[in-house]
């Protein structure tokens, strides 16, 4: 019987419901019968009176693309429920900010009992997790005495905060002040990149000239055809991307999914999927612009007029014959056609497939290819993403109301003001990822390794001494090779002094030697933005005094910088509080409709409203000549000259080809390691926040993906405790058999909390125990799906 049914005859079960509506305090209304006794009107207003709640919207600012409105019901100081945006929706210009599982469990984040609740030091060795308590002056007495030895020891390059996105506010988050701070006195070691997006970052201006080649999500109902390349955004979360691919699909756009995984959004909304091989995308997209070329579906001229390297006649001058696009797709220089029957021996998309994909994608106009962020992790995942900018470019989709440039994708045409920070005294910057080497072996890198701000040949000043990782969980799990991460920590003579703060005993945490319990974002004012695809702002409110002995980041940091003589510079006589009000009006002189201060209080979120879409790069395909491509040429680069410039063309050619990596299927690796393994952005965490949280437990257990086929080889049922291993580590995790997954590919979903045994096998399914720390080649960034593993039954 239908839920509806059981509704409408009154059959359904009080657990029913609750499970249905997630709502266990709700009174049950339905069909006319009421569970709550009838009140007499002095009784009613006794029950309202004892009953009152105030609703305050605010904005979870952990690191989630969502960013939804959060409304904290709030009793005695204490959040009882949850709930989110329920206005009314304005067909395409104004879509709910609903929160998804995740910001509904809130509540479970900030009420845990495994909170840390005061400040502490370690007692035992650097990474057993052994602390005694201690209080906040001595906290800050002895952060500031080892920064000043260390700062006169070795001088501030060997100062770094690690790459963290646990608090991603815009406003007073730990990563940024921490900036600040350093920056008034003396510097320090900065980064660049993400974990998340670094080869996407940096390839896509080698064709376009800048990363900003997406359009506004509204556009997308003008697409006929949507082809999403390994994004997932039902689990991952862009903004408002989920909605508007609705809303394209009921204006009568298909939309096919490109994964190794048959994805929540597949299942959701695809009406096809493309299955194929991790790190062979390339293949794909080459055998792709075969069949556009041979069967004369290119546009010919777009090519012409916008674009450079995709023939001979049109390619940067000294460049020897045949180094063009088309000479590489035909095979006239390799003798090596990349043909469907080529590729498919490679990606395993059968070439009937590939050519049907090829097809409708060129035929349809316009069509839009989007790719998410998942296939530039891999070693070769700037190729990948320059494929597809060139797919884009070949079939005219460049510029146009529905199409989409591809790449990265990066778009915005909202915002709000910014804290002032200072400069880095040093200006030196390492790529995110390589900050393990930069504890090693700093002092032997050079430009080379991507470090920016250093002069031809010279190394880093010294090697990092003093970490600080603030609200982040990069300093140990979400870092590639646990194994190796954790004996390079654990080495006094190293890092000489770690500082964390976090709201829970992470597995970093553990490797702190002072450690600060940090509040939640209900408990402190901030402003949060989607991920670039979404107009809206939220101002996260604080909703409830900090837990136990708690501090913000910015509140510590001010008592250190008190110490370090620059408080008045650092704070700038300004609480959370001031700052996220300073920012609201800074914003409302440039754009007088964005709400007041007591306006945003009240409201919590403004959206702003566009009568028509933003398309990215229209300016330069409709007036080319007072508004060329930021890159060198002024066109689309589909053969980059500065890449071809750097003499690595196998490594890293100048255009997009499918290049093999040590770890793919084509590598003699697999003869020991035959499976590869990739990860994925699960519906129950925002990266690794959510793994201890309950609820989430509920709403998906960690598990890894594996197929019938590679399961049955092994004598593997669903359900059994299975034992994942490579030369790094081992991991012991659940398996779910599943034909969701390719043959010959596992997946087990990231950010699950590293927890060994006492013979060092993870326990929880954490997959940089089995991911590597080796960059990938031109961004020098994370790429943590390319691996290759094998499975068994666990003993």
């Amino acid at each position: 019987m239908s839920i509806f049914k059981q509704i409408k005859e009154n059959s359904i079960s009080r657990r029913t419901f609750l499970k249905w509506s997630g709502a266990s305090t709700a009174p049950l209304v339905l069909g006319g019968i009421s569970t709550k006794k009838y009140l007499k009107p002095k009784e009613v207003r006794a029950e309202k009176m004892e009953d009152q709640v105030k609703v305050i919207p605010t904005c979870g600012t952990t690191n989630c693309g969502g960013r939804c409105l959060v409304k904290a019901h709030v009793k005695d100081g204490k959040i009882i429920r949850i709930s989110t945006d329920d206005a009314e929706e304005d067909s395409l210009i104004c879509p709910q900010i609903r929160a998804c599982i995740r910001g509904r469990s809130y509540r479970k984040f900030i009420y845990n009992p495994n909170r840390l609740k005061y400040p502490m030091k370690r007692v035992g060795k650097r990474g057993e997790g052994k602390f005694e308590r201690i209080t906040w002056e001595e906290a800050i007495n002895t952060i500031h005495k080892e920064t000043e030895r260390i700062t006169d020891k070795y001088g501030p390059a060997s100062r770094y905060s690690v790459y963290a996105s646990g608090n991603w506010g815009g406003i007073t988050s730990g990563r940024t002040m921490f900036n600040k701070l350093m920056g008034l006195t003396g510097g320090y070691l900065g980064y660049h990149n993400t974990y998340s997006s670094a080869q996407t970052s940096i390839a896509t201006p080698y064709t376009y000239g800048t990363g900003a080649s997406g359009s506004s999500l509204d556009s997308l109902v003008n697409s006929k055809l949507i082809i999403l390349w390994g994004h997932n955004p039902a689990e991952t979360i862009f903004g408002t991307s989920n909605f508007y691919l609705k809303k394209a699909k009921e204006a009568g756009a298909k939309i096919y999914v490109v994964d190794p995984r048959y994805s929540d959004t597949g299942v959701g909304l695809a009406d096809e999927w493309f299955p194929i091989r991790p790190t062979t995308d390339n293949a794909l997209m080459d055998a792709m612009t075969y069949v556009i070329i041979t069967e004369n579906l290119h546009d010919k001229k777009f090519l012409n007029k916008y674009c450079i390297g995709h023939d001979e006649k049109h390619m940067p001058k000294d460049i020897p014959e045949g180094e063009s696009l088309e000479s590489y797709i035909l095979g006239k220089k390799d003798g090596v056609e990349k043909s469907p029957e080529w590729a498919e021996k490679i990606c395993g998309l059968p070439a009937n497939k590939i050519r049907q994909l090829a097809r409708e994608y060129a035929m349809a106009k316009p069509a839009a290819l989007i790719q998410g962020w998942g296939p530039q992790r891999h070693m070769n995942g700037e190729q990948i993403v320059r494929g597809s900018t060139v797919l884009a470019s070949i079939t005219g989709n460049v510029g146009k109301n529905g199409g989409w440039a591809s790449g990265s994708g990066g778009f915005g045409r909202t915002s709000v003001a910014s804290v002032p920070n200072v400069e880095n005294p040093l200006g030196i910057t390492i790529p995110c990822f390589l900050y393990t080497d930069a504890i090693t072996h700093g002092t032997d890198m050079t430009a080379e390794d991507g470090i920016i701000g250093l002069k031809e040949g010279e190394g880093l000043p010294t090697n990092i001494k003093l970490l600080f990782n603030l609200a982040g969980n990069a300093l140990v799990n979400q870092h590639g090779d646990i194994n190796k991460t954790k004996e390079i920590l654990e080495d006094e003579n190293l890092v000489e002094f770690i500082v964390v703060s976090d709201v829970f005993m992470t597995p970093s945490a553990k490797f702190a030697d002072i450690l600060l319990p940090s509040n939640t974002f209900f408990e402190r004012y901030d402003i949060g933005l989607p991920w670039g695809y979404g107009d809206y702002a939220i101002l996260s409110q604080k909703v409830s005094e900090s837990l136990y002995e708690s501090k913000s980041d910015y509140e510590w940091l001010t008592l250190l910088a008190k110490k370090m003589g620059v408080e008045k510079e650092f704070t700038e006589g300004k609480t959370e509080k001031d700052w996220a009000r300073w920012v609201i009006e800074e914003t409302r002189k440039e754009d007088p409709e964005f709400p007041s201060w007591k306006q945003m209080q009240k409201q919590g979120i403004h959206k702003w409203k566009f009568e028509k879409p933003t398309i990215g790069f229209e300016k330069e395909i409709k007036d080319p000549e007072n508004n060329p491509f930021p890159t060198p040429s002024g066109k689309i680069e589909i053969f980059s000259k500065d890449l071809w410039d750097m003499n690595k063309h196998e490594e890293i050619p100048a255009i997009p080809k499918h290049v093999p990596v040590d770890e793919g299927p084509e590598s003699e690796l697999t003869k020991k390691y035959p499976l590869q393994l990739i990860g994925w952005h699960y519906k129950r965490r925002c990266h690794s926040t959510h793994d201890n949280n309950p609820w989430m437990e509920e709403a998906g257990k960690q598990e890894m993906w594996m197929n019938e086929i590679d399961a049955t080889e092994r004598n593997i049922n669903d359900g059994d405790i299975t034992k994942v291993f490579n030369d790094r580590g081992i991991v012991h995790i659940p398996v779910k058999v599943t034909n969701r997954i390719v043959p010959g590919v596992v997946a087990i979903p990231q950010g699950a909390w590293y927890t060994p045994n006492k013979e060092g096998i993870d326990t929880r399914g954490s997959i940089n125990v089995l991911t590597t720390q080796k960059p990938s080649p031109l961004a020098k960034g994370n790429p943590q799906h390319t691996n290759l593993v094998e499975v068994e039954k666990a003993q």
